[in-house]
């Protein structure tokens, strides 16, 4: 079966049905996006701008927005102790590639800037790696992160419902809430 990126579903003829629920995921997205930066959690409070681009989308859908979803994935692979590559079920028979960074930390880079950093980047990874290999893998409050080509999201397994907790709490991450990173070295 073929799993389509974000990019391929845009560009592609599979028909509205598949459109739409690749839709309805992008604006669940930019709702919780909307919600998170007005950090009240009602629409009314989201900055004009926002409301604006998501009624003229499909207003319907923005009023009944479930920011309790949660969407199953498959991890392809782990990129660095924060952020995985994910095959996640936005549809019955839609799945979308698309990378995940861990809501709320911050761990180490593999493209490290001193021999400290590179082994706390190992470790981190190694961690998440050990987490997502429980299976069960599940996204929840997805938004759109500050960086493109990726999302920003809650993830949780068979056994850890709070992956972040989890490596904050193993010592591989940081808290971190926007904004710009401290350094790993010295």
């Amino acid at each position: 079966m073929r799993h389509p990126s974000f990019a391929t579903l845009a560009s592609s003829r599979h028909g509205t049905t598949v459109l739409l629920a690749a839709a309805m995921f992008g604006l669940g997205v930019m709702t919780d996006a909307g919600l998170r930066s007005a950090g009240r959690g009602r629409l009314a409070d989201v900055a004009p701008a926002a409301r604006l681009t998501n009624a003229a989308l499909a207003p319907a859908a923005t009023r009944t927005a479930d920011p309790g979803a949660h969407y199953p994935a498959d991890v392809i692979r782990v990129i660095d102790g924060d952020t995985f590559e994910a095959r996640v079920r936005v549809w019955p028979g839609l799945d979308l590639s698309t990378k995940v960074r861990l809501r709320g930390i911050d761990a180490a880079e593999l493209h490290a800037r001193c021999s400290g950093e590179l082994a706390r980047a190992q470790s981190a990874r190694a961690a998440l790696e050990t987490i997502l290999a429980e299976g069960g893998v599940s996204l929840a409050q997805v938004g759109i992160d500050k960086y493109g080509g990726r999302v920003d999201a809650a993830v949780a397994t068979r056994n850890t419902a709070d992956v972040s907790a989890a490596l904050l709490n193993g010592g591989f991450a940081r808290a971190y809430g926007g904004g710009k990173r401290g350094t790993w070295c010295g």
